[in-house]
């Protein structure tokens, strides 16, 4: 009891610094949970959680029977993995080569710059993609028009969409991402570099055996780690990028949500697939974090 009166009263600081971020969850993230029971009703707005009709699973069934529910959940793993595929692969290549710099004011220039773009929101970011995009006044259609090649909607063209939004995301986020692997460079012990040097390595023989091998602790962590967000493709980036036009390729299960359940009030169904997901994408957290646990090293507790 003595040694636990010492820790409480060494600690008690901390235990109250945790108050104000502890009740922020509770109001913002599990009160907000009792909204789940909407999934078994036939939620009536007027008549609130208690006095909607229960329907069991019904919500449930018709989400399996729904005739674009399969393409929904596709595009969502689709664009999903590609974006973390690119999102690893860019950073990776672009921490490799900033480490071969040898000019410091070089690499810090160019480090922030890729970095800002983390900071901006999509809705100014959609913005600036729009303008450059633009089949009739975007900078980029018109570089394609001095080669002779015939202006492209990018953010009105199904087959385009997709790579679109991948190509925009690793834009915004490899910076961040450069910033991860760089301190996992520093890490490395540079007598490595010089016995290989003395042994006659080339820089490329060094990236190869050296610089990737010790950078592949932390790949394995980040790519485990992104297992759980197979079923984010970011909605606040297509929410502000697509439209009716390429609903074939761009609708995913969060933009699906909102239009069910916001624009259409259909609020028991559009819980039901939202309560889905969430299931679904806790399965791969948790996978992903016994995968990061028993390759990595990386645990939370």
């Amino acid at each position: 009891m003595n040694l636990i009166s010492r820790i409480w009263k060494r600690e008690w600081p901390l235990h109250l610094m945790l108050i104000p971020g502890l009740m922020f969850v509770i109001v913002f993230s599990y009160i907000p949970m009792a909204g789940i029971v909407m999934a078994f009703q036939k939620y009536i707005p007027t008549r609130g959680l208690f006095g909607s009709p229960f329907v069991g699973l019904r919500n449930f069934q018709y989400m399996f029977v729904y005739p674009d529910i399969g393409r929904i959940f596709f595009n969502t793993i689709y664009i999903a993995v590609m974006k973390i595929t690119a999102g690893l692969f860019v950073p990776i290549t672009i921490a490799i080569l900033l480490n071969e710099m040898s000019k410091q004011w070089i690499k810090r220039t160019f480090q922030t710059l890729v970095y800002l773009p983390h900071f901006m929101s999509w809705v100014l970011l959609s913005g600036i993609l729009i303008d450059v995009l633009s089949p009739s006044t975007g900078v980029l259609n018109q570089l394609l028009g001095l080669l002779g090649i015939d202006p492209i909607y990018f953010l009105g063209n199904n087959r385009w969409f997709p790579y679109v939004m991948v190509v925009s995301d690793v834009w915004k986020e490899f910076g961040y991402g450069t910033i991860v692997y760089l301190a996992a460079l520093t890490s490395i012990n540079p007598s490595l570099y010089e016995a290989a040097e003395i042994d006659g390595a080339g820089r490329w023989k060094m990236t190869l055996n050296i610089t990737i091998p010790g950078m592949m602790p932390i790949i394995v962590l980040m790519f485990t780690l992104n297992i759980g967000n197979v079923l984010n493709a970011g909605f606040d980036q297509i929410f502000n990028l697509y439209s009716p036009q390429v609903y074939e390729s761009a609708d995913i299960i969060d933009t699906f949500v909102y239009r069910m359940g916001i624009e259409q009030s259909q609020f028991g169904f559009a819980t039901a697939v939202g309560l889905l997901k969430s299931i679904v994408s806790f399965i791969f957290i948790s996978i992903s974090y016994v995968f990061a646990y028993r390759f990595a090293n990386y645990r939370i507790f």
